[in-house]
C-alpha cells in the first residue's frame, strides 16, 4: 500500500489542506481528497483533521489512498441502448423498469450489471454495488444516464455535478393543467417522517432543491412540461410537481390513481449535457420518448 509524506514550509502555510493537496498530485481531485479526509485516509501529524484545515509551517501530511473496492455484482447480458461510448465514459438511455444499482429486492437486472458485463471495467469510486454510477434516475424514470469507466473520469463527473456545469432534462406529463408558461421550484427535500420510503419537501434534515419547468403542451386534465434540474435530489421532479399540486401522471409513490396505458411515471430524461472528462469538449446527447409515453402522447393530442 502506497504512503504519501509532505512536511510543509512557509510558503504553503495557511493553504486549506484539501486545496494544496490537489497541487501536490494532479492524480486527485479535491472531492476525492475530502471523502478521504473524512474516512481518516490523511492525516496531519498523525491526527485526523477537516478539509477546511489550514496547514501550518512544521505539519507533516499522511496520504495513504484508499483502494477502490472490488465489485462482486455478477455481470449479465442484458440488452443497452448504448447513445455513446469511449475509453472514459458510456452514455446509456436507460428503459422504464430497470434499477440502476443493486439494492435490497434488486440483487440482480441492474444497470450496473449490465454495464459490468458491457464494460471492460467501471470507476470504483461508488464501492462494490455502484461501480462507475455518477448520477441516478429512478427505477420507473426512462432516459439517459452516464456512467464512468475509471476514477479520473467518475472524479470529473462528478465535479461537474457539483458546480452544475452538467445539464438534465427531462420530459413529464403530470396531472392538471399548470396555469404559469414556465416556472421554477425552489424547495428544500428531505426524508418523509412519515414514510421512509418518500422524500418530502420540508426544513428539517433537508438540503436546498432546485426545479425549473416550462408548458409544452396543454391537455384535458393533463399539461406536458419540459424540466431542468438545478439540483439532484432524490425522486426530486417528482417531489416538487407533487409539491405545487400537480404529480406526475402514472407516479406510483407521488401520484395518482393511474388512469393511462403506462407503467411508472410518465418522466423521461431525454437530454444530457456534459464535459467530456479527458478532451474537454461540450457534449449533447439526446433520447427520444419511449413508445408507452409517445403513445399516451398521441391518445391526449388526438382527443384534443
Amino acid at each position: 500500500m502506497n504512503e504519501y509524506i509532505w512536511s510543509i514550509n512557509e510558503e504553503h502555510h495557511g493553504t486549506r489542506v484539501d486545496k494544496l493537496l490537489t497541487e501536490f498530485s494532479h492524480e486527485w481531485s479535491r472531492t476525492i481528497i475530502q471523502a478521504w479526509i473524512n474516512e481518516g485516509y490523511i492525516k496531519v501529524n498523525g491526527t485526523k483533521i477537516k478539509s477546511n484545515y489550514k496547514v501550518n509551517t512544521g505539519d507533516t501530511i499522511t496520504v495513504i489512498p484508499k483502494a477502490a473496492e472490488e465489485a462482486e455484482i455478477e455481470p449479465e447480458n442484458i440488452p443497452l441502448s448504448v447513445v455513446y461510448e469511449d475509453r472514459d465514459i458510456i452514455v446509456v438511455n436507460k428503459s422504464r423498469g430497470m434499477v440502476v444499482h443493486p439494492a435490497p429486492g434488486h440483487a440482480s437486472g441492474t444497470l450496473v450489471n449490465a454495464l459490468l458485463y458491457h464494460c471492460n471495467d467501471l470507476s470504483g469510486i461508488n464501492g462494490e454495488k455502484r461501480p462507475g454510477i455518477v448520477h441516478r434516475i429512478d427505477k420507473d424514470t426512462s432516459g439517459l444516464i452516464v456512467a464512468a469507466k475509471h476514477n479520473k473520469a467518475h472524479e470529473k463527473l462528478s465535479e461537474q455535478l457539483q458546480d452544475k456545469s452538467m445539464q438534465r432534462m427531462y420530459y413529464a406529463l403530470v396531472h392538471g393543467d399548470i396555469p404559469h408558461e414556465y416556472g421554477t421550484i425552489d424547495a428544500p427535500i428531505g426524508r418523509d417522517p412519515k414514510d421512509r420510503q418518500k422524500m418530502t419537501v420540508t426544513d428539517k434534515n433537508a438540503k436546498p432543491a432546485v426545479t425549473h419547468f416550462s408548458v409544452l403542451e396543454r391537455f384535458e386534465n393533463y399539461t406536458y412540461l419540459k424540466c431542468e434540474l438545478e439540483t439532484g435530489r432524490t425522486h426530486q421532479i417528482r417531489v416538487h410537481l407533487q409539491y405545487i399540486g400537480h404529480p406526475v401522471a402514472g407516479d406510483p409513490k407521488y401520484g395518482r390513481k393511474n388512469t393511462l396505458p403506462i407503467s411508472g411515471q410518465a418522466l423521461h430524461a431525454f437530454k444530457l449535457s456534459l464535459i467530456h472528462p479527458a478532451n474537454e469538449a461540450i457534449m449533447e446527447f439526446d433520447a427520444p420518448l419511449p413508445d408507452d409515453m409517445a403513445g399516451v402522447l398521441r391518445d391526449l393530442r388526438n382527443k384534443s
